[in-house]
């Protein structure tokens, strides 16, 4: 008895090219950046509202670092 083969139905849309894309597809384009990891944190709502973008992130992070060490520099009093 023989076996039925499921159809595959295209579904892809006309205005994606797939033999266009497999022409200007670079292999391992970001297989370095794969390779050296990712840092990627996820803000809750209300402190993502503060930060504009990630440059902001970066900075007021930075300044916290400085201010931590400041910290660590001042002598304490008894």
């Amino acid at each position: 008895m023989k076996e039925k083969t499921a159809k595959v139905i295209d579904d892809l849309l006309p205005e994606y090219d797939l033999d266009d894309f497999f022409k200007t597809g670079v292999r391992g384009k970001y297989a370095q950046r794969y390779k050296e990891g990712t840092n990627l944190v996820l803000l809750e709502p209300d402190v993502a509202k503060f930060f504009s973008d990630d440059k902001k992130v970066n900075e007021i992070l930075r300044l916290v670092i400085e201010m931590t060490n400041m910290q660590d520099k001042i002598p304490e009093v008894a």
